[in-house]
């Protein structure tokens, strides 16, 4: 019978100070895994480790912006020399946009949405690939988003780095498949997470986007029902799903 038992395997989440990663590390720990708290956040990183060691399992914390390549680096190695090896990657950290139109959007609202939400994914995976290929095995997982499969859930900026990581998640897929190496996304609908969207008092995007949200939205999700969806694609109860993106949303992607 498969499971999604983890007892041993070296886990990465990323954002797992708050919300849907800390939910995804301690359901890790809780199945057994070692886990590699990453976050820009140090209290809540420390927090989310304190709450696995009470609980008698095994974690670190490990703090930084992770879209800079030192930060990266810090946080494999030291999934790799603490706990022998990268056998799950969650990219999970992400930042909202403010909902802005393109027209509304600033370089700087860009730039930091884009490197936050797909350059540092992008450059996770790339530096734990190394590790699961020497195993000859591995799971990724990404939280995408609902703005990754449509155009009426957020701004520009954050629409575009979610239609980019799932482009990279199906990427990843066809290309290392041959090598155990397996990549998921879940697209998450509204989850009750501390995200908040700071969006400009008349801008065009909230109030055009507002009207599609509003009328299509299921129920406000737990963080916990997004962790539980990252732990099955990652474990071996999902072991012949490469390459997908599982909507968690109450439906909404039906709609």
């Amino acid at each position: 019978m498969i499971s999604t038992d983890l007892a041993g395997r070296s886990v990465i989440v990323t954002g797992a100070a708050s919300g849907i990663g800390r939910a995804a590390a301690l359901r890790f720990a809780e199945e057994g895994a070692k886990v590699l708290v990453a976050d820009l956040d140090q209290e809540g990183a420390a927090t989310t480790v304190e709450e696995i060691e009470r609980a008698k399992g095994t974690a670190l914390a490990v703090t930084g912006d992770l879209s800079e390549q030192q930060v990266v680096d810090e946080v494999v190695g030291r999934a790799v020399e603490a706990f022998g090896g990268v056998h799950v990657l969650v990219n999970n950290a992400g930042i909202m946009d403010r909902m802005s139109a393109v027209g509304e959007t600033d370089d700087a609202e860009w730039q930091r949405t884009l490197r936050v939400n797909l350059t540092a994914p992008f450059l996770l995976t790339r530096a734990a690939l190394p590790h699961m290929l020497a195993a000859g095995h591995g799971s990724i997982v990404f939280t995408a988003s609902e703005a990754g499969l449509r155009g009426s859930a957020a701004g520009a900026a954050y629409t575009a780095s979610k239609h980019g990581v799932i482009g990279l998640v199906k990427n990843l897929a066809v290309m290392y498949r041959k090598q155990g190496i397996r990549a998921n996304a879940i697209a998450p609908g509204p989850t009750a997470t501390n995200i908040k969207v700071d969006a400009g008092p008349g801008a065009h995007g909230p109030a055009t986007i507002g009207q599609f949200v509003g009328n299509n939205i299921g129920r406000i999700g737990s963080a916990e029902e997004q962790a539980a969806a990252i732990l099955f694609l990652a474990s071996d109860a999902a072991a012949f799903i490469n390459g997908a993106i599982l909507p968690v949303d109450d439906g909404w992607a039906a709609v």
